[in-house]
């Protein structure tokens, strides 16, 4: 039996989980108060909050830090990737540390667990980071060369959606073109073949969602630069968090939406249909890369739990494949699993690498101190 730890932080809350095998032991989402984090200059400066935060669950539970086979992460934003498995080792921690591609809380994830597993001399890996890569170079072109659409999806969720799929059918992974939703507060469209997430339609340029804008028309966009009402921090922000149903409706819950509804709110229904419509013609999108050849649309993620919504996404892409249904984000079952495979050598860790253009700069820095002693 393989007993394993799952750490997934985001901006408001850490995620815990202790698994043995593929049984769960228990599962905590921990909210966290903005007076808790908000005083941090940057997220990995949270690290002994969040150790204690860990530790603390841990012994509630009766749960010895002692007994852990191995430590698994949610992966943060670091270079692009590939999908699977990666074990943490010190080239990943300095780039969260030093040169993350975006400051988010996720980039914790590895630090925390590297740090227990080097106390613990047990192995810590991520799985299926956020910046897994393995977009076909002819579908990252636009008509700006200095633009380039980027691989930036729910990896996570959507591969084990896929993976659940494929196991349900008898299928092989590598052996099926797939189209996989993940619906949640923001929105990932991705097409699988022959085992490899080979293009996304993140929510940069693919539907609204319930708090994202989605792609939007660019010349427009230029005018309210140039208008001077945003610069664009305040922008992105407002594209990132207080766009979609939220800007519409003034909700960011589905089931506030749906409740509009069913009271008669002709504009909320026309909203909630858009977003679906939406969703589907990024389904169609992805279709047509494989000429229309796609065994099966699986939608997953937290809206997914609405029949509402995904019956409206139904009824204009059944046509193309038969669709399933896949409801939650299921990170930490997904991380669990991820993880099993490893420790049970049904799939090879990969190693991170530094990048050439960052090596140099790693011999010119030092990890910070209350990482050095581990303190733990």
């Amino acid at each position: 039996m393989y007993k394993l730890l799952i750490i997934n932080p985001g901006s408001t809350s850490t995620k815990i989980a202790v698994y043995e095998d593929e049984n769960p032991v228990f599962v905590e989402n921990l909210s966290h108060h903005p007076d808790e984090t908000g005083n941090f200059k940057v997220i990995t400066d949270q690290f002994e909050f969040r150790k204690g935060v860990i530790f603390d669950t841990l012994a509630k539970k009766g749960i010895s830090i002692d007994s852990f086979a191995g430590v698994m992460a949610r992966g943060g934003m670091l270079p692009s990737i590939e999908a699977g498995a990666y074990e943490v080792n010190e080239d990943m921690v300095w780039m969260l540390l030093n040169k993350p591609v975006h400051q988010h809380a996720s980039n914790l994830a590895a630090i925390l667990a590297y740090a227990i597993a080097k106390k613990q001399n047990i192995p810590a890996y991520i799985y299926d980071g956020v910046t897994v890569d393995e977009m076909e170079p002819i579908l990252k072109l636009t008509g700006l060369p200095e633009c380039r659409r980027r691989s930036y999806a729910h990896n996570l969720n959507l591969r084990a959606a896929a993976m659940r799929y494929v196991k349900e059918h008898g299928k092989s992974y590598k052996d099926c073109n797939l189209i996989v939703v993940h619906l949640g507060g923001g929105v990932s469209v991705t097409l699988h073949i022959n085992g490899k997430i080979a293009d996304v339609i993140s929510d940069e340029d693919g539907t609204f969602t319930p708090e994202r804008s989605g792609g939007l028309p660019i010349y427009q966009v230029a005018e309210l630069m140039e208008s001077g009402k945003y610069d664009s921090k305040t922008f992105i922000h407002k594209l990132k968090n207080k766009s979609g149903l939220l800007a519409h409706l003034g909700v960011n819950d589905c089931r506030k939406v749906e409740q509009m509804i069913d009271s008669g709110d002709a504009g909320a229904k026309l909203v909630y249909e858009a977003m679906a419509l939406n969703t589907a013609k990024n389904i169609g999108e992805e279709a047509t890369v494989v000429n229309g050849d796609v065994e099966a649309i699986i939608l997953t993620g937290g809206v997914t739990h609405s029949k509402m919504f995904t019956q409206m996404i139904r009824e204009h892409v059944e046509f193309i494949a038969p669709v399933f249904v896949y409801p939650g984000e299921n990170e930490m079952e997904s991380l669990a699993l991820g993880g099993l495979r490893v420790m049970r050598g049904e799939e090879i860790a990969k190693v991170f690498k530094l990048p050439e253009e960052f090596k140099i700069l790693k011999k010119e820095t030092i990890l910070p101190v209350w990482f050095q002693h581990l303190n733990l």
